[in-house]
C-alpha cells in the first residue's frame, strides 16, 4: 500500500499540470498512467497552438512537460492500468493492474481518452492509429486514411512528410471538418485525394499481403475496389471512464463536473478530455488540470 495526499489518475497534459501545481503547494502527489506519460499529445505531429512554442512535436512538448514534473519529485508509475477505485470512505483507494494499491484523500481523475477503432471487421492486420508511431514502413507506399477531420488531414501531411507516395483520405460525410487552410494544403500537394459521402465496406488481404479496400460512395450509389499498404484511423476518440462506472457521475461516459472540477464525490475531481465539456484542447486540458489541483489544495486544508 502507498498513501499520499492525492492520486492523480492520468499523466497526460492534464495529469502534469495538476501535479506542478500540487507539488508546489507542498502537495504529496502521484501520477498513475496506464501507458507512458503524454496521452494523445504524444500522437500528435506538430503543435502549433500552445503558447511559447510556435511548432513543436508533440513527443517534444510532452518530454518537456514531465521532466517539470520530475524535478518536482512527483512520483510517476506508468504501464500499469488502474482496474478498481473504492471512493466511498475519506480515504480514496485505488487498485492497479500490478497489484499496487495507492490511498490518498483526494483524486484527480484526468484519464483522457482513447482513439476510436476502426470500424471494420477485418483481418487486415496493417491498421494503425498514430502516424508518429507507424508510419515510417509507409515510404513509397499507398495508405487509406479514414476520417476528414484536423487529425485526418494533419496526419496526412506528415504521413507526406516521412516519403508516402499516395495517400486517399474517406469520410463518410458530405464534408470535411478540418480547417479549410488545411485541406487546401494537402489538396495542394497533389498525393493526397478525397472522397466524401464515402463508406468503406470491407478490407480484405490479397495473396502479395497488401489490402483490397472496398468503398461504397453514397452520393453516386456506387461501389468500388482499391489496392492499399496500410490504413491509418482519425476518427475520433472515446473517454477512458469504463473503471469510474456507476462510481462517479457521467453522461455518455463523460463524468460530469462543476466550475471547480469537483465530481458528485467530494474529494474526487476530475479534468480535461474526460469531463463533460464543449472544448478538447491541449490548452483547455491544462486549464483544467489547474483548477482541480487548486480545489483539490483547498479541500486538503479544509479536512
Amino acid at each position: 500500500m502507498k498513501s499520499f495526499d492525492l492520486v492523480i489518475i492520468g499523466g497526460g497534459i492534464c495529469g502534469m499540470t495538476a501535479a506542478i501545481y500540487a507539488a508546489r503547494a507542498n502537495i504529496r502527489a502521484c501520477i498513475l498512467e496506464q501507458q507512458v506519460c503524454g496521452g494523445l499529445v504524444n500522437w500528435t505531429n506538430t503543435v502549433e497552438n500552445v503558447p511559447s512554442y510556435q511548432s513543436i512535436h508533440g513527443i517534444d512538448l510532452m518530454e518537456k512537460c514531465r521532466e517539470h514534473v520530475e524535478s518536482l519529485q512527483v512520483a510517476i508509475e506508468e504501464v500499469d492500468e488502474v482496474v478498481e477505485v473504492d471512493f466511498s470512505g475519506d480515504i480514496k483507494i485505488v487498485r492497479t493492474s500490478m497489484g499496487e494499491e495507492y490511498r490518498a484523500p483526494a483524486v484527480i481523475v484526468a484519464t483522457g481518452r482513447k482513439p476510436r477503432p476502426f470500424p471494420v471487421e477485418t483481418d487486415f492486420e496493417k491498421v494503425h492509429y498514430c502516424s508518429v508511431c507507424d508510419g515510417t514502413p509507409y515510404k513509397g507506399k499507398s495508405v487509406l486514411v479514414m476520417g476528414g477531420g484536423n487529425s485526418g488531414f494533419d496526419e496526412s501531411l506528415y504521413l507526406l512528410g516521412l516519403g508516402v507516395h499516395d495517400i486517399h483520405i474517406v469520410e463518410t460525410f458530405p464534408s470535411c471538418i478540418a480547417a479549410a487552410a488545411t485541406q487546401d494544403q494537402a489538396r495542394a500537394t497533389g498525393k493526397i485525394r478525397v472522397s466524401v459521402s464515402t463508406d468503406i465496406t470491407a478490407v480484405d488481404i490479397l495473396p502479395s499481403g497488401r489490402g483490397l479496400a472496398h468503398f461504397h460512395d453514397k452520393a453516386e450509389g456506387r461501389d468500388y475496389t482499391e489496392e492499399i499498404d496500410g490504413i491509418f484511423c482519425f476518427i475520433g476518440q472515446d473517454p477512458n471512464t469504463s473503471v469510474f462506472e456507476n462510481v462517479l457521475d457521467m453522461e455518455h461516459g463523460y463524468i460530469r463536473v462543476n466550475a471547480d472540477m469537483e465530481t458528485n464525490i467530494p474529494g474526487v475531481f476530475a479534468a480535461g478530455d474526460v469531463t463533460v465539456k464543449k472544448y478538447r484542447q491541449i490548452t483547455t486540458a491544462m486549464g483544467d488540470g489547474t483548477i482541480a489541483a487548486l480545489q483539490a489544495g483547498a479541500y486538503l486544508r479544509s479536512r
